[in-house]
């Protein structure tokens, strides 16, 4: 057993009690004895209220499990009432705003992409917070955003023709975003600064100007020969980069040499979904990273090319202007931190009677008091400019969770002595209590919500748990053609211009799922733009440098203004329960669909268990590399767990589909030399057993959640490798 610290009443993993004691608390004036008093007396005065919000939710569920079995066929009518009558479904508030204050700009002012990434995983950290800056050239030339026909493909040298598609590429998107008075950018043959303005000279001596001349901030390099121009569109920077002695500035008449865009404006470094942090030690490595990010210090070793290369946090930079004077600009996104939601607890820390705390409280505490040192100053960087901390919060359920949040947020504010609403929160709109009553949510913390974000995979897992009893759903596929999630996406942005977000704070929508798909990406996720949302995620920092084309083309806070007017989303869509219309599949298609949910579990799970790792690029059923996490694991295996329930198919046709997934998983994983094929033994293999548990034990699991089972066998998993 791991060596543990008693204080305060509280049972401490040392890893954790070193870390704070030698780590997280020099620097923030904040002594031992203060914080673990204040600790042990929030975790003594909030657990039991969380445990009584999860009892709700279990109370909540077992009466809707036990309508839906008693009230066949459905009358919604009736339904849209039981709920009200049980406080499912609440009287709403009466129309306000949110009165948020000191939020960053890239919140409240700026529109652009966001990145989600792992924050046990440093390089991915890094990566993703110098992602504010991406260079366009080496985001299509190294994508399928450029087509590698017609002698374009991708090589380990240089491709001209790859790179002339490039450049052609990069320069139409100049004239949509810096039109010039006359001309195209692709006829420009130099760009030179006169005392007043930028100029163009083009390919017939004409010289003209921007469209936009307050479009150009300045320069860098000396006004008659510039290395960079910086723009802004859209509220977006943009740098044109020129050396006349690279291999692409001697290709160009002005030597331009790569257009960087500012990319993802924000990211959020992620304790949830995308981790598997079990233990204390898992947290700490966790709390660790944030530590680094906060005060500057986080550095990631790696090979490129052979050479050993320590990755680092981008400085910020500065630009001149024409009338002489230094405009600085960040280098990094401004960062958030995602804690766990109320559900789990974690044994990091035993009470005084000897349950492991509530997990959700543990992160609310370290990660803000993590974050004192950006707020004191004490790093090399600045998060937040305006002193505030921000916390992403997922899975509540309903405007009481909000609310519970709220409180716990205040009482940290008190330990920490920090300001009230110093710690921001976002939303994370993805529960079905919470989709249906999101104007309450919001009014719950409307001095500190800084974000409303929809996820469509966590959402519909819900979805099919809350209405498990009502009948077999449709496939997984047709789910997403039913009316409710139209009506769930478009509620997001009504409610969230109804309560005053438009530029104040960030209306987000989902991930793009396929990292290597960014022509398809391209061409669909600016749907996310043209339906009023500020920002939206990522995958990876290639995805945010092309996803900020987007937001280029769509002036979203312009776009909001009219939206504001438009008949609100209907919430009787949003309750409409996607069951099948009709379920005489073929054995064929149940297997299709069964083998489909089974090898997506398979592929997750065997490396969250066996490795730790939450979030990573597993590849389907077809082999697209997907970008999974706890969400995609949970509609799969709710899905599965509802067709049990109904009898659509039988406890061996799924054995059957999972041990020939198994097999295919397995073989999809052999060039990985450390991994531990399932099909060897499925009988030992804990990943295996882990996976299996997600579909058999899936419509007891609260709320359908992963968590639990997954923290149950990784443990045993790491017992076992220990």
């Amino acid at each position: 057993m791991p060596s543990t610290v008693t204080i305060e009443n509280l049972t401490v993993s040392q890893c954790l009690f070193d870390f704070i004691e030698y780590e997280a608390l020099p620097g923030t004036a904040i002594s031992s004895s203060h914080f673990w008093q204040q600790f042990s007396k929030i975790i003594n005065d909030l657990s039991p209220e969380n445990q009584q919000l999860l009892v709700k939710r279990d109370v909540l569920q077992a009466s809707i499990d036990n309508y839906h079995q008693d009230n066949k066929p459905l009358n919604f009518s009736h339904y849209k009432q039981f709920l009200a009558d049980i406080n499912y479904l609440v009287p709403s508030v009466d129309d306000f705003s949110i009165h948020t204050s000191n939020v960053d700009n890239e919140l409240a002012l700026m529109a652009g992409p966001q990145l989600v990434v792992p924050i046990m995983n440093a390089r991915f950290a890094l990566n993703a917070v110098n992602a504010r800056w991406g260079s366009l050239y080496d985001a299509l030339y190294g994508s399928d955003a450029i087509s590698y026909e017609d002698g374009a493909e991708a090589s380990k040298a240089y491709n001209p023709i790859r790179g002339k598609k490039v450049v052609t590429f990069a320069k139409e998107h100049l004239d949509q975003a810096l039109p010039l008075v006359s001309g195209s950018h692709t006829q420009a043959v130099s760009y030179h600064l006169t005392e007043q303005q930028l100029m163009v000279t083009l390919t017939d001596g004409q010289q003209t100007a921007l469209k936009t001349p307050s479009a150009f901030i300045g320069f860098t390099g000396s006004i008659n020969k510039p290395e960079s121009l910086m723009f802004i569109h859209n509220g977006l920077h943009l740098s044109l980069l020129f050396n006349d002695k690279s291999v692409i500035g001697q290709q160009d008449a002005t030597g331009l040499s790569d257009i960087v865009l500012e990319s993802a404006l924000t990211t959020i470094m992620d304790c949830e979904d995308s981790v598997a942090a079990v233990d204390g030690e898992d947290k700490v490595l966790a709390y660790r990273n944030w530590l680094g990010l906060m005060t500057g210090k986080l550095t990631a070793k790696l090979n490129k090319n052979g050479q050993s290369i320590t990755r680092t946090m981008n400085d910020d930079f500065s630009v001149q202007t024409l009338n002489g004077d230094t405009v600085t600009l960040k280098g990094r996104s401004l960062m958030f931190v995602r804690n766990v939601g109320h559900l789990m607890t974690n044994n990091a820390i035993i009470d005084s009677q000897g349950n492991e705390i509530p997990e959700g409280i543990l992160d609310a505490m370290i990660t803000s008091l993590v974050a004192l040192h950006d707020l004191k100053g004490n790093g090399e960087y600045c998060n937040s400019s305006e002193g505030s901390i921000y916390i992403v919060k997922p899975k509540m359920h309903g405007p009481e969770e909000v609310a519970f949040a709220d409180t716990l947020f205040s009482r940290v504010e008190k330990a920490l002595s920090l300001p009230s609403n110093t710690i921001k929160m976002g939303i994370m709109d993805e529960e079905r209590r919470t989709s249906v009553n999101l104007k309450n949510c919001i009014y719950a913390a409307k001095d500190r919500v800084v974000f409303i974000n929809t996820g469509f995979l966590d959402r519909t897992g819900d979805e099919i748990h809350t209405s498990m009893m009502a009948g077999a759903m449709a496939r997984k596929a047709d789910i997403k053609l039913t009316p409710w999630i139209g009506a769930y996406e478009d509620n997001n942005v009504d409610v969230g211009l109804a309560c005053g977000f438009s530029q104040k704070a960030q209306i987000g929508k989902g991930m793009w799922p396929i990292p290597d798909q960014m022509s398809n990406m391209l061409a669909t996720k600016i749907n996310h733009v043209e339906a009023g949302a500020n920002t939206a995620w990522v995958p990876s920092p290639t995805a945010a440098t092309l996803h900020a084309l987007h937001y280029h083309k769509v002036n979203v806070f312009a776009l909001q203004k009219q939206l504001s007017q438009r008949k609100a989303a209907n919430i009787d869509d949003i309750l409409t329960i996607p069951l099948a219309e009709n379920t005489n599949w073929s054995v064929a298609e149940i297997t299709a669909e069964l083998d489909n949910n089974c090898q997506g579990i398979l592929g997750y799970v065997v490396r969250w268990i066996d490795d730790g790792v939450g979030c990573s690029k597993v590849p389907d059923i077809n082999d697209v590399g997907l970008m999974e996490d706890r969400a995609t694991l949970r509609i799969s295996s709710q899905h599965i767990a509802n067709w049990l329930t109904h009898n659509i198919c039988t406890t061996e046709q799924v054995q059957a589909s999972l041990e020939k997934m198994a097999r295919i998983v397995d073989k999809q994983n052999a060039s990985d030399t450390s991994y531990q094929a399932m099909s060897d033994d499925f009988s030992h293999s804990i990943a295996f057993k882990a996976a299996s548990a997600l579909i058999f034990k899936g419509a007891k699991q609260p709320n359908g959640y992963t968590e639990p089972l997954l923290h149950q066998y990784r443990l045993e998993k790491k017992r076992q490798l220990s």
